[in-house]
């Protein structure tokens, strides 16, 4: 416990890795590896639903917020934790610390709604291919697009905003990066609204996202079954086994990062790596699962990177 009090622009300290002589450089450069990789995956995701007119549909506008998220979330945690790393710094002010924290809750929150969206878009497009045009018009889906990020943002400021109630009495982030629980226990007193709150906001986000999906999937399974045409389990097949992975690799990883924190014999650094493999998993793979599995962003590819070679 610390006496003194801290300001709005107070200077935190993070839990650094415990790294061993000579270890920081290849970690580093391991880890910026992989970060420029996400974000070219992501941003040709990203670039190719914009500039193709093939993919100018309801399930590709829909399907732009993913890497666009995991821009987000990647961005926010790793940069910092790999700067820290080859510094051997493990500071950072308030501020700054608030803002990690809250762009990856909202990353998470954000993976949650997406995907259920994007289900949704998968059950009116298999199980109701004839109305399918008149139900996800242009309208619809930028009303789906901004309930997806107004939810997500309207729940992670509510989170947030009951921390400015208490006052702060620590200094140390028990963590590499800044997140809601971590901020929290910076503070001296009563927690327990918060703690209410934080589990309503995570049980929401489960439920709705979860229940719309389930019910989707159920559906498609449904129609796939009871349909004779091939053509339509094909379809079926070749539209959902990308979101079907993108959403098993999210809850494993969920999962373990959960369980990390469960068991007293894990190390902190492994809880720590744990911790952010959630903000570096799916970015890295969404865009792979999709471009795989998705045939028409696989071909689109395809005849992009043809004509590059023969303009070449």
């Amino acid at each position: 416990m610390e006496n003194e009090s801290f300001g709005f622009r107070s200077e935190l300290t993070l839990d650094p890795f415990s790294i061993p002589p000579g270890g920081k450089y290849p970690i580093f450069f391991f880890g910026i590896a992989v970060y420029f990789f996400a974000i070219f995956c992501n941003l040709t995701l990203l670039t190719l639903i914009i500039v193709k007119k093939n993919l100018h549909k309801p399930m590709y506008f829909i399907l732009f917020s993913l890497p666009l998220n995991d821009l987000i979330g990647i961005s926010a945690m790793l940069p910092k934790v790999l700067s820290d790393i080859v510094t051997e710094s493990s500071r950072v002010f308030y501020p700054l610390c608030v803002l990690q924290a809250f762009l990856l809750h909202m990353y998470g929150g954000g993976i949650l709604f997406i995907l259920a969206a994007m289900s949704f878009d998968r059950y009116a497009a298999i199980c109701m291919p004839l109305r399918y045009s008149s139900i996800m018009t242009p309208r619809v889906v930028v009303f789906i697009v901004s309930l997806v990020w107004g939810l997500d943002f309207v729940l992670i400021v509510s989170l947030f905003s009951l921390q400015t109630r208490l006052p702060r009495c620590r200094s140390v982030i028990m963590n590499v990066f800044c997140d809601n629980p971590s901020l929290l226990k910076l503070t001296c007193g009563n927690t327990m609204l918060n703690n209410i709150i934080g589990l309503f906001t995570t049980a929401v986000m489960q439920v709705v996202s979860v229940s719309v999906q389930v019910f989707s999937y159920v559906k498609i399974l449904i129609t796939c079954v009871v349909s004779r045409r091939s053509e339509a389990k094909a379809k079926a097949v070749n539209t959902c086994v990308a979101q079907l992975v993108i959403i098993i690799i999210f809850q494993i990883v969920g999962m373990f990062t959960i369980l990390s924190h469960r068991f007293k014999n894990v190390s902190a650094d492994l809880q720590k790596i744990m911790g952010m493999l959630i903000f570096v998993v799916p970015p890295l793979l969404n865009p792979l699962v999709y471009g795989l599995y998705t045939r028409e962003i696989r071909n689109t590819l395809l005849t992009v990177l043809k004509k590059s070679r023969v303009s070449a």
